[in-house]
């Protein structure tokens, strides 16, 4: 065992703190990633307050992470000391059902191991990227592709691949029209995404002073949600819509925005349930509505390779690891444009 060291909460009502812990040697088929980025994501601190009700304590949230390989196991053939790699939502799977025979690991039967917080289904506690290295298994590493901008980056291994899956999966592309509700960490994601994969994006947003930025970072409408009118000029004109609102809200405006057999994909969780919609409007129009739940690793690694070649990051603000908890309650007022990245040198070894 090696000691690592990062910032973890022991309850739902203690903030983050210094927390020194154990990490195990690389074995075999392991690979040791010093972490210099960690983006911030809403579940680590829906994890941390133990919102979903299913935190394991002590909780040491993190998986957007970016770093450089240190150790190799001895029968691993993808890496090698210096690389750089990446680690997203996941560090396991059974690896046998028919999901994780498919690539799609996310859906595995047994339920994947999360990079923090353990197995979907109970188990021993894992410990994510608010540290200083991990271990991961080859299997569950991925290689960056991107040459600068790393911090940048690690938002890609979560609120890149949530964004992407679905927009892959449902086959987006040149010649549709693609919908992208809210613009947080995840929507400015899907905005960027989808318009480098060809599709004209209307951006729907509750703030009117959001129209600038959509904009900018690609959007070739803006629909301000809450304006009956606008929403009405939307109608039975888009082939899809990626939902990225994570607050409990009425679906059926914007399942009225969906052309006939056009999909509605969720990828946001809100604390409560959304209201059940209008059967009437997906009957009448053979709409579909959905979710979405991350991606594969083969998936992930594609959306890697994807956002390198058409120049697609996050937009960020770096903090420190001592701003952690500042941040997590700046983020509850989206005080965030769009998601906040810890800087992992600022990380203090002496808990």
């Amino acid at each position: 065992m090696s000691q690592a060291h990062g910032y973890a909460a022991q309850s739902a009502q203690q903030p983050l703190a210094p927390f020194a812990f154990d990490r195990r040697e690389p074995g075999p088929h392991d690979v040791r990633v010093d972490i210099l980025y960690c983006g911030v994501c809403h579940s680590d601190l829906h994890t941390a307050r133990n919102e979903w009700q299913n935190t394991l304590y002590p909780s040491l949230p993190g998986h957007e992470i970016v770093g450089r390989v240190s150790a190799v196991g001895s029968d691993v053939k993808g890496f090698k000391v210096g690389d750089l790699a990446g680690v997203g939502c996941m560090v396991d799977s059974c690896r046998t059902c028919p999901s994780c025979a498919a690539g799609e690991e996310q859906y595995c039967e047994s339920g994947f191991t999360g990079t923090y917080n353990g197995p979907m289904f109970g188990g021993e506690n894992t410990y994510g990227g608010y540290s200083d290295h991990i271990v991961v298994d080859e299997k569950y590493v991925l290689h960056i592709t991107h040459d600068d901008n790393l911090a940048a980056v690690a938002p890609l291994l979560c609120a890149g691949i949530t964004t992407y899956s679905p927009l892959a999966h449902w086959k987006v592309g040149p010649g549709q029209k693609v919908g992208i509700v809210g613009l947080g960490g995840l929507g400015h994601m899907g905005v960027k995404i989808a318009k480098a994969m060809g599709a004209s994006v209307v951006l729907f947003t509750t703030s009117e002073n959001k129209r600038a930025d959509a904009l900018r970072l690609g959007a070739d409408e803006v629909v301000v949600s809450r304006d009956p009118e606008q929403m009405a000029a939307q109608a039975n004109s888009l082939d899809f819509i990626l939902n990225t609102v994570a607050a409990t809200h009425n679906l059926d405006p914007f399942l009225n925005a969906l052309k006939r057999d056009g999909a509605m994909v969720l990828v946001g969780a809100p604390e409560h349930a959304h209201p059940s919609p209008n059967v009437f409007n997906l009957i009448m129009k053979r709409r579909t509505l959905a979710g979405s739940l991350i991606g594969g690793i083969r998936e992930t690694q594609e959306m890697l390779d994807f956002c390198a070649k058409h120049g697609i990051v996050s937009d960020i603000e770096v903090i420190r690891m001592d701003e952690i908890n500042s941040a997590y309650e700046r983020m509850l007022k989206g005080d965030v444009k769009y998601r906040f990245v810890i800087d992992m040198a600022t990380l203090s070894k002496g808990a």
